[in-house]
């Protein structure tokens, strides 16, 4: 969770206190499901009111600082017994039907399963101060249908369809553990662990925990590194912020400590980790404005769809296949990152220059006009993925006009991530272009690759 931002210039600073002045929050800390939350968590001992639970007009739920925190100053400090982890659950009713079980579950399934149940439970459940306050549904890919998945970006949709494969064969593969719990359930299984249920549960695990590497269990099958964090995962990310966080072994609590302080009445965030806003809606389900970190990325079927005159395409991309370089392809704001225009500088060398390949990976420059034709190669990438994201708009625009409210929430985030991707592909374009008048006014090197 913890994560470094660069530090703001001063006009930045002012700009960013403008935009807070004008963000308007509704406490929450007087309705029935916070009120019962905090009763919940002062019985398991977390006694903190720097913080607390309001409504923002920007990002929804979140937490305000009650007072002023300074510099270094603890946040939160969440005791061990208010966090939901697998020894939760093998402490549970369910410990012996999971400890007898095989093959062994692992432990992102047996916390998705406890959820679930615990929900059915209702107000009988322990838990249900906590899931009670759970968002009912996410605006994570896996719960995208078809139209709203067709209109991501390439990248994005092949790896939401895989997210959403992966819930699928845990719910598909699990049919017999399921059945195994019948002997505790009030109603048909079936009727339980449903394929919606446990993929409510695995958004709720998947966006809401927090790191916390735990010793494993010969009950379990595999890394054991979630920790559900009631209230503390009310916390907004900024990628801006920098924050510590993890486990204390000293006070036996989940801790974030701010590098920077918070201001009294302010919204307090952390920082999720330093991840581009592709990476931000398939793991969380939303896009950060103004994240430095957003890029867009070339898909290897875009290379070769340019590139489809080439003979010795394929030769070339199994080379850099092999030499690991097809991944992490992408353009910022400042333009091309060196890997793609690395990649690009290999693909417009003939197959007559196959020995001179591997030092093009290794940074030796090309001659002008190869250079040239670099450029204008990443030149038309990026006018080829400026055309798809305006596809993409038109048609998010034209699903907006009909779809109901769970569906819209979806395409605004959508909508989000796409309106980026045009800006950072406008200002990479231009600065492209500033790069090819620059580089017909270049002198010619002797030692480059021609």
């Amino acid at each position: 969770m913890s994560g470094c931002g660069r530090r703001a210039g001063r006009s930045a600073r002012k700009r960013r206190r403008k935009r807070e002045s004008a963000i308007q929050s509704v406490s929450l800390c007087h309705q029935l499901p916070y009120v019962s939350l905090m009763k919940f968590l002062h019985q398991r001992g977390f006694t903190s009111t720097l913080l607390q639970p309001n409504h923002f007009t920007d990002t929804g739920r979140g937490l305000q600082a009650q007072k002023t925190i300074k510099p270094g100053q603890l946040l939160i400090s969440l005791p061990e017994s208010c966090l939901l982890t697998t020894s939760t659950v093998l402490d549970s009713y369910l410990g012996p039907y999971i400890k007898s079980w095989k093959p062994r579950l692992s432990p992102l399934l047996a916390l998705c399963v406890f959820l679930v149940c615990e929900r059915h439970r209702g107000e009988d459940s322990d838990w249900f101060p906590y899931i009670d306050v759970l968002p009912t549904s996410y605006t994570c890919p896996t719960y995208f249908p078809d139209d709203v998945v067709t209109v991501l970006p390439t990248s994005v949709r092949r790896r939401a369809l895989e997210q959403r494969e992966a819930v699928l064969e845990m719910h598909s593969s699990n049919q017999d553990f399921f059945r195994f719990l019948q002997p505790i359930m009030s109603q048909p299984v079936e009727d339980v662990l449903t394929y919606e249920a446990l993929r409510w549960a695995w958004c709720s695990v998947n966006t809401r925990s927090v790191f916390m590497s735990r010793p494993s269990s010969h009950f379990l099958s595999g890394q054991d590194v979630y920790a559900l964090a009631p209230f503390l995962d009310l916390l907004n990310h900024r990628p801006d912020v920098q924050v510590s966080a993890g486990f204390s072994e000293v006070t036996g609590c989940y801790e974030i400590r701010s590098a920077a302080g918070i201001r009294r009445y302010q919204q307090a965030f952390i920082n999720y980790g330093s991840h581009d806003n592709q990476r931000l809606l398939l793991e969380y389900g939303f896009v950060a404005p103004g994240n430095p970190h957003s890029v867009v990325y070339v898909d290897t079927d875009l290379l070769v769809q340019v590139l489809r005159g080439d003979k010795s395409l394929d030769q070339k991309i199994k080379f850099l296949k092999e030499n690991n370089f097809l991944h992490n392809l992408t353009v910022s704001s400042e333009g091309p990152s060196w890997r793609l225009m690395t990649v690009l500088r290999l693909l417009a060398l003939p197959q007559t220059l196959y020995p001179q390949w591997k030092a093009v990976l290794l940074g030796q420059a090309l001659s002008e006009d190869r250079e040239q034709w670099s450029i204008e190669t990443a030149r038309t990438l990026c006018h080829q993925l400026l055309q798809d994201t305006h596809i993409a708009l038109d048609k998010i625009s034209h699903l907006l006009q009909q779809c109901e409210q769970s569906i819209r929430e979806q395409l605004d985030v959508v909508k989000s991530l796409r309106l980026e991707e045009r800006c950072i592909l406008g200002s990479s374009l231009e600065l492209l272009r500033g790069m090819l008048r620059q580089q017909s006014s270049c002198q010619p090197d002797d030692n480059a690759v021609s």
